[in-house]
């Protein structure tokens, strides 16, 4: 099959994609039986289907063709896909629907739950229920109990040091753990990923306790839809509160240090350089979810998502250089390769599209929208968030499309770091 050729409208083209998708997977995964919460050793010879049935099939799915660069052959991830993260198209993908401990990139589907509910300026005082139930060998960020800390300031914990205390903190200000895992399950119900179970709200190791894949794509999606998921997921460094000291004349001050994103493909590492135009996600490790990691990078103006779950190869950041593989593959083959399957909609998306509300469409098929405005994520390392372009974070199309405005704001001063 020829390779596509440059789309004219690309907000038809994914209209249309989504009325073949909502037609074609969703009876069929409304039918499928409920999975099993046991993840395989193997791949399942039959996955879920949700985005099409080529990523229910076991194995690499792609479409190579004349001027489609060849996958690199040396990706051992157990799972992993490529997709724009635009049109939701899905590049390449290998077992992309396999049921596996997902880590602390389960952290995503926290933040896309729970990051909307209270302002950043919020301050809590943690108490010690606060911080029970945290898992033995948990990433901390070093919350201490009797200490103020404001929204913000937790958020930076979950994101940059993968804080375990910080997600518990703050599922205490939702409800408490179990409330937060059950807002958590039915956001990710909302967002059609099947694949996923959630146990806890940091990703940390627990009996079934599984996603995928396609799944932890999902959440990056929906998660950059929000400034504030944008700014903290590519925050490379910044100052976190420490304990609170009497000064020389007596007086209490609150002492602070700083944190570092533990994104290596962000923040850069002795065996990994900072990858050109990487703004985000998440990453995590565990014994048994093995090292898994969600990015997404721009690159003369397209956006891909890449995750991969649990590499073979246990090389030090391994999961990182096979993302940036990825990557490099994704931004050659984009406009050249014909996709494999799509990012679903959430339900909210397609009920919307049917209603009479749904966004007015202009003369180029794409809903009317305003201006995003600018924000900042500047920490001690100075990283800034480009200034807001023209476009909403969701856009409702004619045929049910769901679509982040191609131009989204993201960081401005990673987006333009050459690679070293």
């Amino acid at each position: 099959m020829p390779a596509p050729k440059p789309k004219a409208s690309r907000a038809l083209l994914v209209a249309s994609a989504a009325l073949l998708s909502l037609s074609s997977t969703a009876p069929a995964a409304l039918a499928a039986p409920t999975p099993s919460t046991t993840p395989s050793a193997t791949p399942p010879a039959n996955m879920s289907t949700v985005g099409g049935t080529r990523l229910g099939q076991p194995g690499t799915q792609v479409n190579l063709a004349a001027g489609v660069p060849v996958l690199p052959k040396d990706i051992t991830g157990r799972s992993w896909i490529v997709s724009d993260a635009e049109s939701g198209e899905v590049l390449a993908a290998h077992d992309a629907h396999w049921r596996l401990p997902p880590a602390s990139t389960l952290k995503m589907l926290f933040a896309d739950t729970v990051l909307p509910r209270f302002p950043k300026s919020t301050p809590h005082k943690v108490v010690p229920a606060d911080l029970a139930g945290i898992g033995a060998g948990s990433s901390l960020v070093g919350i201490k109990e009797g200490q103020t800390y404001t929204v913000h300031d937790l958020w930076l914990g979950v994101f940059l040091r993968s804080g375990n205390d910080a997600v518990h903190v703050l599922a205490a200000m939702n409800g408490g753990v179990e409330q937060t895992v059950r807002d958590m399950q039915d956001h990710a119900d909302e967002l059609q990923a099947l694949d996923t179970h959630v146990v806890s709200p940091d990703g940390y190791d627990q009996p079934g306790q599984v996603s995928s894949a396609y799944d932890l794509s999902l959440f990056a999606r929906s998660g950059l839809q929000k400034k504030d998921f944008r700014e903290y997921c590519s925050t490379v460094r910044a100052s976190f509160p420490g304990d609170t000291a009497k000064n020389a004349k007596g007086r209490p001050v609150r002492g602070s240090f700083e944190i570092q994103n533990t994104n290596r493909l962000l923040s850069g590492d002795v065996d990994v350089p900072v990858y050109q135009g990487i703004a985000g996600v998440k990453n995590g490790n565990t014994t048994n979810a093995g090292a898994t990691f969600t990015g997404v990078a721009e690159r003369n103006g397209r956006v891909l998502l890449v995750t991969v779950m649990n590499p073979e190869k246990k090389e030090h950041n391994e999961v990182y250089k096979e993302t940036a593989k990825l990557f490099d593959w994704g931004f050659q083959a984009a406009g050249k390769v014909t996709p494999v399957g799509e990012l679903v909609p959430p339900k909210g998306a397609v009920a919307s599209s049917a209603s009479p509300r749904a966004s007015a469409v202009g003369k180029d098929g794409a809903a009317s929208s305003k201006p995003v405005a600018a924000s900042s994520a500047n920490g001690s390392g100075g990283v800034g968030v480009a200034l807001g372009i023209a476009g909403g974070a969701v856009l409702l199309l004619v045929g049910a499309a769901y679509l982040v405005n191609r131009r989204w704001p993201l960081p401005d001063l990673v987006r333009r770091r050459t690679r070293p």
